[in-house]
């Protein structure tokens, strides 16, 4: 009788496990994800290099959108969802969203057209901010996303995956982010859990918007897996600014501390801190001005409706969450060789799969 009852209990438990989500990075978990992230390129001559998926069957697959956007919703049979956002694809407009690369605070409003408002809270530091052509492709693929949880929830799924690889991932880090404040703010259910698998994505935001997001994410529901020899992550372009720093810091008044130096050192060291502040401000406004106002003109003009932001004057991005990082070896460099002529033979799911399976 008491093993009949420990079996019982023991299916109890194993039946309970399967039905939620886990913290924590999980091998197995992320291999599926890849499976459903592949599929979702919609293009059948690179999944079909894949495995398939074992475990989720495709419920929903949207049709392209915005800056050539597309998502797909997955389901098990434990009632667990997946949501999948696709990444940069060979039109010019999936590119531009890339190159889009100004900031707006993470929190405010899009004008995406006449009709669409996109209104949006992404962190709690009003010095956060964002890249502004992620946030455009989160604007339209959260409109459609938002009925499909909301649709699944009253059939009885709390728990969802997000899933994106790429531009995928770096909408997927706003996505999660702006989920959250949803729940915060009482617009998603609370009880609903989601949990991040971002893959080979490229820095979202400041170092404010990643305090933001670590703090929310710190319980292990959401990761970033990177392949060290890919250099997508490694993007944006990043300057630091004296406006980046926190309030209290000693570079404010650094000229006033040089000035009491006396002559000829505080002459020099004025001059050395003068090309060290002045540098790094010219060339965030160039990048602000074109990544931000002139591709933004593009953006205009191949997005009906659509007004640019005020931009900040901010290109402080850094790496944001939780990384696993997946360290390229010589084995790995035997197979996937550096190749300038390939500049994306360490970013697809493939040398990704390859090297997590090396993982310990």
């Amino acid at each position: 009788m008491k093993c009949i009852l420990i079996i019982a209990l023991a299916a109890m438990a194993y039946h309970t496990t399967a039905q939620s989500l886990q913290p924590g990075f999980d091998k197995a978990e992320y291999r599926e994800l890849m499976a459903v992230s592949a599929r979702t390129t919609a293009n059948p001559s690179y999944y079909d290099t894949l495995p398939a998926p074992e475990r989720f069957t495709m419920l929903y697959q949207s049709a392209p959108m915005g800056l050539d956007n597309l998502w797909d919703l997955w389901e098990d049979k434990h009632k667990v969802a997946a949501i999948s956002i696709r990444g940069t694809t060979a039109k010019e407009i999936s590119w531009l969203a890339n190159f889009y690369a100004a900031m707006v605070p993470a929190n405010g409003k899009l004008t995406v057209n006449k009709e669409y408002t996109f209104r949006y809270k992404l962190a709690h530091n009003p010095r956060a901010t964002v890249h502004v052509g992620w946030l455009l492709c989160l604007a339209y693929l959260s409109k459609d996303m938002l009925p499909k949880i909301d649709s699944l929830y009253t059939t009885g799924v709390k728990d969802f995956f997000i899933i994106g690889h790429s531009q995928g991932g770096a909408i997927a880090y706003l996505l999660t982010a702006y989920l959250h404040h949803l729940q915060t703010d009482g617009a998603l259910p609370k009880d609903i859990r989601f949990k991040t698998y971002c893959s080979a994505a490229p820095k979202p935001g400041n170092l404010y918007f990643a305090y933001d997001y670590e703090a929310i994410t710190q319980n292990g529901f959401a990761y970033n897996v990177v392949n060290s020899a890919d250099w997508v992550p490694e993007t944006p372009f990043s300057l630091q600014t004296l406006k980046d720093f926190n309030a209290t810091n000693p570079f404010v008044n650094a000229k006033k501390v040089i000035k009491k130096m006396g002559f000829p050192k505080s002459l020099v060291l004025k001059w050395v801190y003068n090309k060290l502040e002045r540098k790094p401000r010219k060339a965030m406004q160039y990048y602000c001005k074109n990544l931000g106002k002139r591709v933004g003109g593009m953006i205009k003009k191949a997005v009906p409706g659509f007004e640019p932001p005020q931009y900040a004057e901010n290109m402080n991005y850094v790496r944001t969450g939780n990384h696993i990082a997946l360290q390229a070896d010589e084995t790995y460099y035997s197979k996937y060789p550096d190749n300038p002529n390939t500049p994306f033979v360490h970013h697809l799911h493939l040398p990704y799969l390859y090297l997590l399976d090396k993982l310990q």
